[in-house]
Formats: C-alpha cells, structure tokens, sequence
C-alpha cells in the first residue's frame, strides 16, 4: 500500500471532463489527511469596490505558499476564485497550519482584505457522515487538477465560516513564499456575448438525478456552437505599461527589498517579458510561444468542488438557456445555482518556474466571478444545500 504522502500519485488521471460526475473516479483520502480552507470575509463589497482582480490573487496565494512550501508540487486543491481549498497529509500539518497563517497576515497588511482561513481534521467531516473523495482530471499532458466529492468540502467550508478550526494569522510582518504568484495578463474580453461563471450544487450529496442532470449540461457545452473557454488560442495578451505591477510586488514581500524596489526591480522585468512575448523570440530554454500555449491548456475553467464551476464564453441565447434549465431542475428538487454574466475574464496564474510545463492558471469573471454567482446561489436558495449543514465539532 503506499504511504499517505503517496495516496494522491495513485489517484487515477482522467482526461474527459463529460466523466466528471463518474463516482467511480473518485477516491476517498486517507482517514488522517486534512483540508485546508481560505475565503475572503466580504469578498462581495471587494468586487463592489472594483477590486475582484485582487481578491482573485489572494485565493490563489493560498495556493501559491502551499506549492512553495511542499518538497513535491502535486497535491490535491481547487481555486474558488475568492479563495481556495486544499487536502494534506498529517505530516505536511504544521507546514500547512504555517502557510495558512502567512497567508493571512499578507492579505491583511498589504492589501487590508480579512482572508479567513481554517485546518479540518477529515474525521471532523466524516462524524457529520459526508466525506471528502478526490478524483485528478488531467486539461493538458502537463498538469492535472484535483476535483472533489462527497459533501465534506462544502461542510467544512460552512465550518470554517462558523469560526470552527480557525488558524490565526501570523505574526505582524510575516510573509508567505509567493514566488511564481502572478496578475500580469489583460482581462479576456467576451468574444461570444458574454463571460458566464456558473456553480452548480446538488440538493442531495450523491444523487444519481444530478449527476445525470449535470452530463448532459456538459453535453450541451461542448456541442453547441459559440460555447467555449474565455482563452483565445493564442492565449491573453500583454499590454504596456505592464498591469498588475503594485499586487504582484505586494506578493513579493518577506524581508527583502523594500516595495519601491521591489517595484522598480520587477517594472524592469515585466518590460523585457512585454519585449520577449510581443515578439515572439525564443530566449534561453524559454519559449514564449509554447507558454501560451501551456497557458492555454493547463487553464482551469471547469471544475467540481462538491459542486460544478465553470466559466465560459458563451452567446447569450445559451446563457438564456442554460438559465432556464436550472430553474427548472431548482424547482424539481435536483440542485441550487448561480450565475453571473459579466463583460471579461480574468486570469490569475502560478508559475515557480516558467521553464517547466505544469504551471497553473485560474480563470474567473473579471466582474465578481464565483463569488457572485455564490451569492447569487445563497440568495436563490434561502438556505444552505443539504449537505452543507454545520453541526457544532
């Protein structure tokens, strides 16, 4: 048998996004692991604010500090665009608890958003009977993504919201390992009609309607015409002076320079990638013609957190649509939904080194995304899903 650090190697790889909702993919973790949770308190007055491309970034440097802080990058985790989620081995504990804790004082200090953050033990979940089932779905030959079922994500999600499991943020001026975390890319202008993020949870933790249901929603996505990822082939573009400069020098932090230097440093940096990828030349081992490329495929803009994402470039007569077919699977009993339309997308990436392959890129609206379509969600349904239900530890 391997060892739990192991456990998320043997999880098979499948690259079909139609099989999403096959139970059959998915594994449970092993009973010691735990998860690791991040959101931002009041994130909807953030987008209000016009400030949802950092939020966007401080969900992502949770996953940014954990890939920095783990001898092996690959683990299980998922961005929900105002924060993210994440499974650990016991040993890799205090690492995460460290992590968590960073990350939190860094969004405070440098951008004053309160990121609440929490350490669930998976027998916590499993005493509530749900559980936490991880399944690796593979966009590209260079990476896969971790996607989750079971119930126990959006329990322990709704825990954490409760106060229960808090990690405290570290000490004033403490600083996570955010190398690679970057904001740099244009929004992605609609090319369809509109910017769509959908979520999408069941009534009933595995319900054999909705998984049904959900299939033929991805049926649907993939054989309509002028439904598609928010990415043009060619990836987004750079544009000058270089965007994103001020958060990602923010990201830089932990007892360096410090941040007009910092800024200074990396305007002189983001100028010579504007030069490199506006014309194309290899430099090095570095490709920018195949990182676009990488970009492109490894993009995250469908996944399942105990509930389906997706963001897409849609026309609006599917939007339409697709808004009608939910309503009445909401009215049936099947699920709750959100969605929220807006005019871009908006990219927030992880690349520790650009010379690798397995670089991550989150994509959301540009308007409020995931997090206005929860809301919308919250709203809608009047109460929490059923088995989202927090009862006391």
């Amino acid at each position: 048998m391997p060892s739990c650090s192991d456990f998320y190697f043997t999880v098979q790889v499948f690259s079909d996004f139609a099989r999403l909702v096959d139970p059959d993919l998915y594994r449970p973790l092993p009973p010691d692991w735990l998860i690791g949770l991040a959101d931002i308190v009041n994130s909807t007055q953030a987008v209000r604010d016009g400030r949802y491309k950092i939020v966007n970034t401080a969900g992502a440097a949770v996953i940014a500090a954990m890939i920095n802080a783990r001898p092996q990058r690959n683990f299980p985790f998922v961005f929900s665009g105002d924060g993210a989620s994440f499974a650990v081995e016991p040993e890799a504990e205090a690492m995460a608890r460290a992590a968590l804790a960073a990350t939190a004082t860094w969004a405070k200090e440098e951008f004053d958003l309160m990121l609440r953050v929490a350490l669930i033990p998976l027998s916590a979940i499993r005493a509530q009977r749900l559980d936490v089932r991880v399944a690796r779905f593979a966009p590209s030959r260079n990476i896969s993504y971790a996607m989750f079922s079971g119930g126990g994500l959006a329990w322990a999600s709704e825990a954490m919201k409760a106060g229960q499991y808090a990690v405290a943020p570290a000490a004033s001026g403490t600083r996570p390992d955010l190398t690679g975390l970057s904001c740099r890319w244009e929004e992605i202008a609609k090319a369809n009609g509109t910017i769509l993020s959908i979520l999408i949870v069941p009534v009933k933790e595995d319900d054999s309607v909705f998984r049904a249901f959900v299939t033929d929603i991805l049926d649907r996505v993939e054989r309509t015409p002028g439904v598609a990822r928010p990415l043009p082939e060619t990836g987004p573009e750079l544009r000058w002076p270089p965007r994103g400069l001020d958060t990602e020098a923010r990201a830089r932090g932990g007892g360096g320079p410090g941040l007009f230097a910092r800024k200074s440093g990396l305007f002189l940096r983001m100028s010579a990638a504007y030069l490199v990828f506006r014309s194309g030349l290899r430099i090095g081992r570095f490709d920018p013609g195949t990182y676009r490329r990488q970009l492109v495929a490894n993009s995250d803009f469908r996944k399942y957190d105990d509930g389906l994402r997706m963001t897409l470039d849609c026309t609006s007569t599917f939007a339409d649509d697709l808004e009608r077919r939910l309503e009445d699977a909401e009215r049936d009993g099947i699920l709750h939904f959100g969605l929220h339309r807006q005019n871009a997308a908006l990219l927030t990436c992880v690349t520790p080194s650009a010379y690798e392959a397995d670089h991550v890129h989150f994509l959301d609206g540009a308007a409020g995304g995931y997090a206005m379509a929860a809301l919308r969600l919250k709203e809608r349904s009047g109460r929490r899903s059923a088995f989202s239900k927090v009862s006391p530890p």
